[in-house]
């Protein structure tokens, strides 16, 4: 069965304040931004698990660090399977992950960041699809920073995770060259972005609380209702408070 199918792994950390989404803080607090990644892992998981019913695909988290599975409790669909990170580098990581997960006997393996839960469903079917034919290939998604959001292998090719200037504009233009470098058929996935700072979370807060498309997508994102009830509910509440100080300084004007 595992190699028919095509594993769609996020790549994780557990969800603890301090260790995750600090970019975040300002304008989030650290708690603020530990239980908005755990919106955004509960929204990349469903939206995975509607490409996992289409019978094609498995569900994986690719998680860090060891020891903390604990933390995934109760925030992942049915069928969802975890498997540890190992390595130190960040491309080392994840070739480890491709090299762990076609070992297991899946037939291609989609690596995905945990940073974009809007990402459309499109782009998932569609790395499905170009994996589960014939001939090996690279199917790889960018990002608006000028990473990627995901990368999709049917072998490990340890060429396309060398010579990578990691969480920088560069990563995917030099992951492209690593492609050409290997000779490799290539498949491009639409456009999205990752969320990783105030300017993005700012796009996300737009796309979701007010229903404006990202400027560069001509297409909707997904739905993400973990997060936007998140979202909703913290400008909710700042709301509230800026009324209550506002309230508050008139009554104690002379």
């Amino acid at each position: 069965m595992r190699q028919s199918r095509c594993a769609l792994a996020v790549m994780a950390k557990a969800p603890r304040p301090g260790k995750v989404k600090t970019r975040l803080s300002p304008p989030l607090t650290l708690d603020e931004s530990a239980a908005l990644n755990i919106c955004f892992l509960r929204d990349t998981t469903n939206n995975i698990a509607e490409v996992v019913a289409q019978g094609l695909a498995a569900g994986l988290i690719c998680y860090t660090p060891v020891g903390d599975e604990a933390a995934f409790s109760g925030l992942l669909p049915e069928g969802f399977l975890l498997i540890p990170q190992r390595g130190e580098a960040f491309g080392e990581r994840l070739l480890a992950a491709a090299e762990d997960i076609l070992t297991s006997g899946y037939g291609a393996v989609c690596l995905i960041d945990s940073d974009s839960p809007t990402l459309p469903v499109k782009a998932l079917e569609l790395a499905v699809e170009a994996l589960m034919q014939p001939g090996d290939r690279v199917v790889l998604g960018g990002s608006e920073d000028g990473g990627y959001y995901l990368i999709g292998v049917k072998h490990p090719h340890a060429t396309l995770f060398e010579r990578i200037t990691w969480s920088t504009a560069s990563v995917y233009l030099e992951t492209l060259e690593r492609i050409r470098d290997a000779r490799l058929e290539f498949v491009e996935l639409p456009q999205w972005y990752d969320v990783d700072d105030a300017a993005t979370l700012a796009v996300l807060e737009e796309e979701l609380l007010n229903g404006v498309r990202p400027r560069f997508s001509r297409i909707d994102g997904y739905k993400a209702e973990s997060t936007r009830d998140y979202l909703a509910a913290r400008r909710q509440a700042l709301h509230e408070n800026m009324n209550m100080s506002s309230n508050h300084s008139v009554e104690e004007q002379p």
